[in-house]
């Protein structure tokens, strides 16, 4: 099902999302489908459950990174850590969350992370540059963090008249973004 993308302003996007209890089997395959069909319908390379108003620990990627199209499959992270961070990049990040707005944001060249999969068992993942870009971007909203919040205090004040006006559609704390 095609999920409503949660904007900024919206609550669920500044909580702490909560683990998943893996025995819920069909609750998470039906997120995750979710969350796979949401994330391609929006266009995005990451989506995590806090965007769709689902405050637990999941998030997708879509590997654009991977040069064949045919062998790209969006992958679902349940329950992640971060287990080790290296290096620094400094790229571009946007968010479905708060359309329209890119800035440049420090982040980990590699990451170490793991995960469960849709089965409940862990992996293992070393992520480099774009992947590692995406892991922590998405790992941030399971924590209740923005991109703009990782930003320089001048350029979020520079920001804070579009951020407002994306604010100004919440309505008792929640704020969707209508469908293109």
């Amino acid at each position: 099902m095609l999920e409503k993308i949660r904007l900024y302003g919206d609550e669920s996007l500044r909580k702490i999302a909560k683990p998943i209890p893996m025995h819920r089997d069909d609750e998470i395959k039906n997120l995750s489908k979710n969350l796979i069909e949401s994330l391609e319908r929006f266009d995005g390379i990451g989506l995590a459950a806090p965007q769709i108003g689902r405050s637990v620990r999941m998030f997708a990627v879509y590997p654009l990174w991977i040069e064949d199209e045919k062998k790209r499959k969006t992958m679902i992270f349940i329950n992640p850590t971060l287990l080790e961070l290296e290096g620094i990049q400094n790229e571009e990040e946007g968010c479905l969350s708060i359309p329209e707005i890119f800035e440049k944001v420090k982040r980990a060249k590699t990451v170490s992370f793991k995960a469960q999969n849709l089965f409940g068992k862990w992996k293992q993942y070393i992520a480099t540059d774009l992947f590692a870009r995406v892991v922590q971007h998405e790992y941030d909203h399971l924590d209740g963090i923005l991109f703009v919040d990782k930003i320089s205090l001048i350029k979020r004040r520079l920001l804070q008249g579009k951020l407002k006006k994306i604010a100004a559609t919440t309505k008792r704390g929640i704020n969707i973004a209508s469908l293109h």
